[in-house]
């Protein structure tokens, strides 16, 4: 299979196909006698998976782990499981700060009166200096 029919079954696009060869995330594909890349069963099923790991939101270093792991019969699922949980708690951290942003974002909306006069808390506080008494956090409403 080539490069264009690999793409199309994986949903893995050539470009990134070729640049997971390029970081050796995915091993160097065999070529044609005209140069051409070709992709075994074996090849498709790493770019499916590589491709699930990326939807997880898992680093392209995490995913080198996994994938290490996964080719390897003697791994020991612990330390899969160290990795999972390790990406778990990194999106958790990543969904208090979005969940941060939101609410003071929201927060400064709603004191916010969205009318023609200039006088605007939303831009009042994000021009708060961080050293000037100013937390980053909504001071009205």
């Amino acid at each position: 299979m080539n490069i264009g029919q690999a793409a199309s079954e994986t949903g893995v696009s050539a470009k990134m196909i070729r640049y997971y060869e390029s970081i050796t995330l995915l091993k160097p594909s065999a070529r044609s006698d005209a140069g051409y890349r070709i992709y075994t069963s074996q090849d498709l099923h790493a770019l499916h998976f590589i491709k699930r790991s990326r939807n997880l939101g898992f680093s392209l270093e995490q995913i080198r782990e996994l994938l290490s792991l996964w080719q390897n019969d003697q791994r020991a699922s612990a330390d899969v499981k160290t990795i999972a949980l390790a990406h778990v708690a990194d999106l958790n951290q990543r969904i208090a700060e979005l969940t941060d942003m939101r609410d003071t974002l929201s927060q400064l909306a709603g004191s916010c009166h969205g009318d023609d006069q200039p006088d605007c808390p939303i831009l009042q506080n994000l021009g708060l200096a961080m050293g000037e008494g100013g937390t980053g956090k909504a001071c009205c409403g």
